[in-house]
């Protein structure tokens, strides 16, 4: 017998992912991911693929680099950065339940490379800071994130810095970038681009 109850109410909200680190000194750990608005963590597969092309393209070499993840969210992206080993993975996260969980996530593992910051993305890339040698965007979809911090996000790379970007459809690299890699999956549309070293 059919259920009576509607359809909008069994598939108003599908069940969390599951994700855990690829690679690294924290491989296999699985990641928390909390049942809040707009958290889509970045899946396994994409992260896998985004990580092979990083060590291509830094020939294996993660020690020196520093990495800035804008909407860490479950962390997924950042904490996969810091079990590779970078010098230095800054997450970024506005909901205070999500870094309550960053935090206890990076205390569990021990991971000293590894700085968690409450606060909205915009803000803290429009503020005098230190360079990134990779910034990693995943905003929520349908928001306008990228158009609003895209300048400010390519003003926090080192010369020669990658963007890493995931958004709902294919980008164009914008000026003073070029596109590295693009692939998809399912709805996901996600691209490494490089800044263009600036002239003498």
């Amino acid at each position: 017998m059919p259920s009576s109850r509607p359809p909008a109410a069994r598939s108003h909200r599908s069940a969390p992912h599951k994700v855990r680190i690829i690679g690294g000194r924290y491989k296999r750990t699985p990641l928390p991911v909390l049942d809040l608005p707009g958290l889509r963590p970045t899946p396994d597969r994409v992260r896998e693929t985004l990580f092979n092309w990083l060590n291509h393209l830094w020939g294996g070499e993660f020690a020196d680099k520093t990495v800035l993840d804008a909407f860490a969210g479950s962390g997924a992206l950042g904490f996969e950065a810091a079990s590779r080993g970078v010098a230095q993975a800054v997450l970024v996260e506005s909901d205070r339940r999500a870094t309550a969980s960053l935090e206890a996530l990076r205390a569990r593992l021990g991971a000293d490379n590894v700085s968690i910051v409450t606060g909205d993305a915009r803000a803290y890339l429009a503020r005098p800071a230190a360079r990134f040698d990779l910034v990693l965007l995943d905003p929520p979809f349908g928001q306008d994130w990228l158009d609003r911090i895209l300048a400010s996000s390519l003003q926090a790379l080192t010369d020669g810095g990658m963007l890493y970007i995931e958004a709902e459809a294919p980008i164009q690299a914008p000026p003073g970038t070029e596109l590295l890699r693009q692939d998809k999956a399912g709805a996901v549309h996600f691209h490494l681009l490089r800044a263009q070293a600036k002239a003498a």
